[in-house]
């Protein structure tokens, strides 16, 4: 029972309770305690006391406690110091009063009371200057709820026959801490080929995204048709949106906190990006532009031209198991080489070029790159390695396959030892302790 209504039963046994005897007014006080949920005491005075009809509550009147002087000279500090929320402008006053006094000529009555102003009521006087400025405070390219109603959400499986269509992520390099810019790998793997690309870029600006997107689309082998991202603001944006228009490509989405929806990048993530590079912070232009160097040249190539994968076909219910049926192991260059789509001439180039590559030789340069970006690292804000292999062995899944690979000596080599006869397998299946050999089998 509101308090609306506690008054209106109040007024309803009024007369009935100051008519009745000694023993009825006992059992009606009783009653309309249970009901009110009112203290005995406090229902005796109501019950006592003048009529509710003749009782009227006079609404509490504030005088204007800020003249509009005050909240004038409020405005236009808030705007010059580039609209911060209500506590850091709280905050900023004091400091910034010996400016102030310059610039407005201040009467010592609104210095007093721009000194004294709370948070709250600054959020309350400014609400309107907020609602005016709210474009230029929070910017045009801010992803919203109508820029992604434009973009559809993609939640059903691929089933396409042809390359072009892609899934798209960031994979942040940021170590230990998320504070300022740091390197992100932009990784792009096709649905129908596996053939995958990556690039980095400093931060995850809109611009340097879209960009990278653009070069990595002028290098694959086929004609790129549809990207399918996550809800992050570097993919829903004005920029990649118009891009795709342009160029005539199908953007897509999938549903925020569903990775199952990009299931595939997520993969490419782990296998092409995170087990060669680990979790290392990198946050200069010359890590940058190293791990680029080697994303554009050996990198790409040992992973398509020479590096097989298997593509999961059906799935088939035995009973309370799921049985997952494969294609056999194709590379993805093989895999463009029998797309009609593809680009003849490129693919004839690579083709020219798989025959006079080495991938022995290519791994043993991924490597020597390798061990130059890791001294690029920004070991402060990196995790930090521990003095002993065999003293920390997980599951070699989640959490523990992050600390297992910090767990390694040399990193991600692209072979077992320094030495001279390096072998070259698949990078997490070379570590030297055996308690890591029996994580991945």
């Amino acid at each position: 029972m509101g308090s609306k209504g506690r008054w209106e039963y109040l007024r309803a046994i009024y007369e009935r309770y100051q008519r009745a005897g000694r023993k009825s007014k006992k059992v009606i006080l009783t009653e309309f305690c249970a009901n009110t949920g009112y203290n005995r005491k406090y229902a005796i005075r109501l019950l006592n006391g003048p009529q509710p009809e003749k009782r009227r509550r006079t609404p509490r009147r504030r005088g204007v406690s800020y003249d509009q002087e005050t909240l004038a000279v409020l405005t236009a500090v808030w705007e010059a110091a580039g609209y911060p929320w209500s506590v850091r402008l709280k905050a900023l006053l004091p400091c910034w009063m010996p400016w102030i006094r310059k610039r407005f000529r201040l009467r010592s009555e609104v210095e007093k009371q721009l000194l004294k102003i709370s948070a709250r009521q600054i959020d309350r006087r400014l609400k309107a200057a907020k609602t005016v400025r709210r474009r230029r405070i929070y910017g045009r390219t801010k992803p919203g709820y109508l820029l992604k109603h434009h973009i559809p959400v993609k939640t059903d499986r691929w089933d396409v026959r042809s390359p072009g269509f892609t899934e798209v992520d960031l994979v942040s390099h940021s170590g230990n801490s998320a504070s300022g810019e740091f390197a992100h790998t932009l990784n792009v793997t096709d649905i129908h080929t596996t053939w995958t690309e990556s690039g980095a870029v400093l931060g995850r600006g809109e611009q340097a995204v879209q960009r990278a997107l653009n070069e990595i689309a002028g290098v694959l082998p086929f004609r790129l048709l549809g990207v399918d991202s996550d809800n992050g603001s570097e993919f829903i944006n004005w920029h990649l949106k118009r891009w795709c228009e342009q160029k005539d490509i199908q953007l897509t989405r999938g549903r925020p906190y569903k990775k199952d929806d990009n299931a595939h990048i997520e993969q490419k993530n782990w296998t092409h990006v995170r087990k060669l590079l680990g979790w290392e912070r990198y946050d200069t232009h010359r890590a940058i532009e190293a791990i680029n160097d080697l994303y554009r040249h050996e990198l790409r190539l040992w992973l398509n031209l020479f590096l097989p994968s298997v593509k999961l076909l059906k799935k088939v219910r035995v009973g309370s198991k799921v049985r997952r049926v494969y294609d056999g192991p194709r590379t993805p260059f093989e895999r463009v080489r029998a797309c009609p789509q593809a680009d003849r001439e490129q693919v004839a180039q690579l083709d020219e070029l798989r025959k006079r590559l080495d991938p022995f030789q290519l791994a043993r340069t991924i490597e020597r790159k390798l061990e130059r970006i890791y001294r690029l690292a920004n070991r402060r804000l990196s995790p930090k390695e521990p003095e002993t292999v065999s003293s920390r062995r997980g599951n070699g899944c989640g959490k523990a396959a992050r600390s297992a690979s910090l767990e390694i000596t040399n990193r991600f080599p692209l072979s077992p030892s320094h030495g001279d006869e390096p072998t070259v397998t698949f990078q997490m299946s070379r570590r030297s302790s055996p308690g890591l050999h029996s994580q991945m089998a």
